[in-house]
């Protein structure tokens, strides 16, 4: 099993950051509760078939409209989700890494860039390291967007969570469910 986040982890993301722990752990406590892997080994993840739809011009609706769809949901069991990436993959590997979110942070692949790797390979076998190497990915996430950077040290949560989960974030109250999880983690 992949190894775990040590307080030392969190404390040098943190500092990193120039945040408080708290902030860190909120977001990974609304994203994927509790370990970024799945009992499996896997990491956890996250098909989004809207993305797989826009990176495919939507070449797959018609045909598989459970993993490519021009609307936003319709996700399913999280055991279901690395079926769901193995069909994508088999219609188009890129499109199908580039459309899911990985980990603790769920980063999605198209974002490998922003969360500092060069390629998207390169991304998605940190993915499946460890939640270190997840960690990494959402500091530099972090780091390079003055939005989301500006947002988390100042745990102005609303504007976190439209920049972090887009902006239908609040469909699913993830500005709300972020400033509980900081005030949980702060206490």
């Amino acid at each position: 099993m992949p190894t775990k986040l040590t307080d030392q982890d969190w404390q040098a993301a943190a500092d990193a950051l120039g945040v408080p722990v708290a902030a860190i752990k909120a977001v990974s406590e609304v994203e994927a509760p509790g370990s970024g892997f799945l009992a499996s080994g896997e990491p956890r993840i996250l098909f989004e078939r809207h993305k797989f739809s826009k990176h495919t011009g939507g070449k797959y609706d018609q045909s598989h409209p459970g993993i490519s769809n021009p609307k936003w949901g319709g996700y399913g069991k999280e055991s279901a989700q690395h079926g769901r990436l193995a069909e994508a993959v088999k219609l188009d590997r890129t499109a199908a890494l580039k459309s899911a979110s990985y980990g603790k942070f769920q980063i999605l692949g198209e974002n490998y860039r922003q969360a500092g790797f060069d390629s998207l390979q390169d991304f998605i076998n940190a993915m499946y390291r460890d939640e270190q190497s997840q960690l990494k990915a959402f500091v530099s996430f972090n780091l390079n967007d003055s939005r989301l950077l500006s947002a988390l040290r100042g745990q102005n949560w609303t504007a976190y969570a439209r920049t972090y989960n887009g902006p239908a974030f609040a469909q699913n109250q993830y500005d709300v469910k972020l400033a509980d999880a900081y005030r949980k983690f702060a206490s």
